[in-house]
């Protein structure tokens, strides 16, 4: 689970119920930032991991998915390539 979830539904909480500070507001945005984040690195490595097979068992993966797993890496969170290789 992504750790800030909780600490970005409390502030949503607190948002609807009193209002936020300008600290809040600003921690609201970068933990909302960083969860998107954390999100789509989640779905590019469970799709860079998929391979498509055809009803006759040929390989039909798209080649942009091919090409993610040729380069056997994989973006971290920011972006950055880590040397975790996909398995």
């Amino acid at each position: 689970m992504i750790t800030s979830l909780q600490r970005i539904n409390e502030l949503a909480k607190k948002q609807r119920e009193e209002g936020l500070t300008n600290a809040e507001r600003v921690e609201q945005q970068v933990l909302r930032e960083d969860y998107l984040r954390e999100i789509r690195g989640q779905v590019l490595r469970t799709f860079s991991g998929l391979t498509v097979v055809d009803p006759n068992g040929n390989d039909v993966t798209p080649d942009k998915v091919r090409k993610v797993k040729a380069e056997e890496y994989v973006p971290n969170v920011f972006g950055e390539q880590k040397g975790n290789h996909i398995h």
